[in-house]
């Protein structure tokens, strides 16, 4: 323990002040001064800035995931003002789409899916309101010390209304969203061990469940602070999805007004016992029947009879499974206890009692031997203290990783003695004290990130440093492929086929069908045309696009995403049903503009590149259509496929593939 706290990650946040630099007119905003001061002392010089369309087009994907609009490129482009890219900043984080994008940054940390990962993979109807209030935080720019609360403790916090009481209990969705293992209810000790495990990468950058079996073997985390941790999990009601052998949803929480809940009870209840009475009923008439001779017409009694008690069954488990008032995937505070440590993380085993309480590395408090509740209060307040060194250093790293392509911390989920040490300290500390002096504010920190010399740089880098081949000290831009979700929207975008409406419920089959198993899973795919971040995502199998463009693993918590390059890729783009039909959106916008194909070809590059075709690629592509449509014109097929054709063409390009 003692080791560790020496370690860089466990010392507290260092007050520290922009250093002096070569030049002073480089620096744009505080940034600026620790990144030159850095490639001063390395002798690295950086790059030219980035032209105004890659500077739109990165902004762009970078805030809320899809390409600018001619409109908005040319606007920026022709916009002489000292605050330009200030303003184009401002607009795209008050866009709704800024939580869309964000959003989903955050889901993939906390690994989100629309099912619960059991053996059966149960659906989760309600898990989207989990999704949507993340989305929704984003976007109002909840401070990022409340959205902690929220979501590991909303339902104890105080609320101003009934809908904000509600909302809180949504968040709580966090924990429910815990991974469930095997059938029926499953060994609940393992999703307490997912939860734990999620909570400490998420939140405090460390592999804290590493310690549930025995005390960690690199990070001063001992066996007993897991416990700690444990027992305040164990005193928390986890709701039940469904699984093989209990395969209806249970303690999951109301959120409408106790009054409401009494209210829809009551006839919902007088409704399900006159049905129960009729099930009885007919099947007494059968018994009835059944005394009666064996005659062909009491044999047909007897048969619909049998209809009878099948039909009014049916309609009973029916109406048992439709309960009539609203309902949350969230967790709600049981009686709270210590619970014992498990010897090598066994619940059979037990050892002492462990007192509930933090992580000694990070503080070490415990709960007052009379708390009733779970402690989920007191645990969230731990780990939003501004004073706890950890949790605003690793949620700017994130916010860094996201905008410069690779974090400050080059692991993102672990800032143990096994995570890398940060190329900038000094930034990262300045980064973090400013979150927290702005009031944890989520796009604070963008702006200041954005608007800073360093993310406005080329990504062009012809005479490349020898000094700095991997761009540690940032001289450049780093170019990077767009992730799955940007690639889906920006096909629909530029197509004219994005559904910009926020998404809601999925159509998953209803409760009273359920009965999946483990060699009866459960499998479904609900494509629209909305945002990535609606698609239904599932444990057991991945949604098929996100899955070829590596999309986030709903397993896990996914830090960072690691790009693949296959022959699948470029497959899908020319040969794909989607890809065609998107191409062929795409086309008919572009012929409802003009019908002469040198300025179609002018249009298509603004849309899908943010910038006007050089004369050699325009001359490419008209020489192209007419070649194609030659050859179409010889096998009598019909000429106006060669649009489409050079539209795959254009989509398969890196250029759309790629953010400078």
């Amino acid at each position: 323990m003692e080791k560790g706290r020496k370690h860089w990650a466990f010392q507290p946040v260092k007050v520290s002040s922009p250093p002096k630099v070569s030049d002073d007119s480089w620096p744009r905003t505080e940034v600026d001064y620790f990144t030159l001061a850095r490639m001063d002392k390395a002798g690295v010089v950086p790059v030219n800035d980035a032209d105004r369309r890659t500077l739109i087009r990165r902004a762009s994907f970078d805030l809320i995931g899809l390409p600018p609009t001619p409109d908005e490129v040319e606007a920026f482009v022709n916009d002489s003002a000292p605050k330009a890219f200030e303003r184009v900043v401002d607009r795209l984080l008050a866009s709704p789409q800024y939580g869309e994008r964000w959003g989903r940054h955050w889901l993939d940390v906390v690994r989100y899916a629309d099912t619960c990962g059991n053996a059966s993979d149960y659906p989760v109807p309600q898990a989207y309101k989990y999704r949507n209030y993340v989305i929704k935080a984003f976007n109002a720019d909840l401070p990022f010390d409340q959205f902690i609360r929220e979501q590991i403790a909303g339902d104890l916090l105080p609320a101003t209304s009934d809908q904000e009481r509600f909302d809180h209990t949504v968040a709580t969705g966090y924990l429910a969203i815990s991974r469930r293992f095997g059938g029926g209810k499953g060994p609940v000790n393992l999703t307490i061990d997912d939860a734990i495990d999620n909570m400490g990468r998420s939140f405090l950058g460390m592999s804290v469940g590493c310690a549930r079996c025995h005390d960690h073997k690199f990070d001063p985390v001992p066996q007993a602070d897991y416990y700690a941790l444990y027992g305040i999990f164990c005193s928390t009601t986890f709701p039940h999805p469904g699984g093989e052998g209990l395969n209806r949803p249970a303690d999951l929480v109301p959120i409408v007004a106790k009054a409401e809940v009494e209210a829809a009870t009551k006839p919902w209840s007088e409704q399900i016992a006159a049905l129960a009475a009729e099930v009885k009923q007919f099947e007494a008439t059968k018994a009835e029947l059944a005394k009666e001779p064996d005659s062909p017409e009491n044999k047909d009694s007897v048969a619909q009879a049998t209809k009878n008690i099948a039909k009014a069954k049916a309609t009973l488990k029916q109406v048992t499974d439709t309960v009539p008032y609203e309902l949350a995937y969230a967790v709600a505070d049981a009686k709270g206890a210590n619970t014992r440590l498990q010897v090598r993380g066994d619940p059979e085993r037990l050892g002492e009692e462990v007192p509930r309480g933090f992580l000694q590395i990070l503080g070490g408090q415990k709960l007052p031997k009379d708390t009733a509740g779970s402690g989920r209060l007191e645990l969230a307040n731990w780990i939003a203290d501004s004073g706890n060194p950890l949790t605003a250093r690793v949620m700017v790293n994130r916010l860094w990783q996201h905008h410069f392509g690779r974090g400050l911390v080059s692991t993102p989920n672990d800032f143990g003695t096994r995570g890398q040490v940060p190329t900038h300290p000094e930034l990262l500390d300045y980064l973090t004290q400013r979150f927290i002096q702005s009031g944890w504010l989520i796009k604070t920190m963008h702006r200041l990130m954005l608007l800073s010399h360093t993310w406005q740089l080329s990504s062009l880098a012809p005479d490349a440093s020898a000094k700095d081949p991997n761009n540690t000290l940032w001289w450049r831009a780093e170019r990077r492929r767009l992730d799955a979700e940007s690639i889906r929207d920006a096909l629909l975008f530029v197509s004219g086929d994005l559904d910009s409406t926020p998404g809601s419920a999925h159509p998953f089959p209803p409760v009273h069908t359920w009965g999946f198993t483990q060699h009866n899973q459960f499998f479904a795919l609900y494509d629209n045309h909305q945002r990535s971040v609606y698609q239904m995502q599932q444990r057991l199998r991945k949604h098929p696009f996100l899955a070829l463009f590596d999309g986030a693993d709903t397993n896990s918590s996914t830090a960072t995403r690691e790009p693949s390059t296959t022959p699948l890729q470029s497959l899908f783009m020319m040969n794909d049903k989607f890809a065609h039909e998107e191409a062929a959106k795409f086309t008919t916008r572009l012929t409802a503009m003009t019908n002469d194909d040198a300025q179609r070809v002018d249009r298509a590059f603004l849309m899908l590149y943010a910038r006007p075709p050089q004369p050699e690629e325009v001359r490419m592509s008209t020489d192209y259509l007419a070649q194609i449509r030659s050859q179409l014109a010889v096998k009598k097929l019909p000429t106006d496929q060669a649009w489409p054709s050079l539209v795959r063409a254009l989509l398969s390009a890196n250029e759309f593939l790629y953010l400078d």
